[in-house]
């Protein structure tokens, strides 16, 4: 896949078939339309495009500049490509592109910059300045300029339409088993292991503190989690606390994972951590000796989960 920063860096001697969106989560609703976008292209031998935006529209146009998303940039990419798309552009989404009109957008990016032969959009797709054009305008655009359009329905999951807002909700509330189900693979995050107060291993649960360095990532809600990483190519299971540390007297929010069996020194690694299962709430205990005794019944409770996934 060929990843391209702008509209302006995008050439294509070739036809395209493109689709649209934010995709963030890159959730079971967008592998819908992204799988037909790679068949397609296939059969009509056009190229395949993904054209997104960073920043997301609702940091810049909304009041919601504080924004947090399932996906960085660079796992996007990542699920984008396995999907097996050709090409994809991250152009940046500010006032000027989002004052657009609908016009606009269509004949001088769409038709003038990617060479659109069709393009494949969800359900609820709007464009152009204000948001205002929908399919129905897409479709009257498409017989002007030379393209076909199709639309995609949405992805039903028990009668509930998948969306990133509900995948964030869902997060937010600590819900992975639902965020895995709406998701089609699992959570995950990205950070580096960097040095923390080492009072897990003083009472034989030695923690690797994650950094997470992109700040826009969303994370569940603090608790206590079942998580796996694949470190040197071996797959470790553990548990992970994301929190305060009520009974240690922290303030900041830390992400603290204690692996199971590892016995290696992984400072400075880069983790990719898939979280599989929220166990409790974060607690305060009134002893180091309390905290310890409900960390030994956690790593039960995880083994006998992890025991029952293998």
């Amino acid at each position: 896949m060929q990843t391209h920063n702008s509209i302006h860096d995008f050439f294509s001697a070739k036809k395209t078939i493109i689709t649209i969106g934010t995709f963030d989560g890159v959730h079971l609703g967008h592998q819908k339309i992204l799988s037909q976008l790679v068949e397609e292209a296939k059969a009509l031998q056009y190229e395949s495009l993904v054209l997104t935006f960073f920043p997301h529209p609702r940091m810049v146009l909304g009041k919601e500049n504080s924004i947090k998303l399932i996906n960085t940039i660079a796992e996007k990419k990542q699920l984008l490509e396995s999907i097996g798309i050709n090409h994809l552009i991250i152009h940046e989404f500010d006032t000027k592109f989002a004052n657009l009109s609908a016009k606009e957008f269509v004949e001088k990016i769409l038709v003038g910059k990617l060479n659109v032969g069709k393009i494949i959009i969800g359900y609820d797709h709007k464009f152009g300045k204000g948001r205002t054009a929908d399919i129905n305008d897409l479709i009257e655009f498409g017989k002007q300029f030379g393209f076909e359009v199709e639309q995609i329905s949405a992805e039903e999951i028990g009668d509930i339409a998948v969306s990133s807002t509900k995948i964030r909700k869902a997060l937010l509330e600590g819900n992975i088993e639902l965020v895995n189900q709406f998701l089609g693979y699992t959570f995950e995050f990205t950070g580096k292991v960097i040095e923390g107060k080492k009072i897990g291993r003083t009472i034989q649960f030695p923690t690797a503190n994650i950094l997470i360095e992109e700040n826009y990532k969303l994370l569940p809600k603090n608790g206590v989690y079942i998580v796996s990483c694949k470190i040197n190519d071996t797959l470790f299971y553990g548990m992970m606390n994301i929190g305060n540390n009520p009974t240690i007297g922290d303030n900041e929010q830390s992400i603290e994972v204690h692996f199971f069996e590892l016995n290696q020194d992984i400072y400075n690694h880069n983790l990719q951590i898939s979280i599989l299962k929220h166990i409790r709430e974060e607690q305060k205990f009134n002893t180091i000796d309390e905290l310890k005794t409900q960390l030994e019944q956690d790593k039960v409770f995880s083994e006998n989960y992890i025991t029952n996934l293998l």
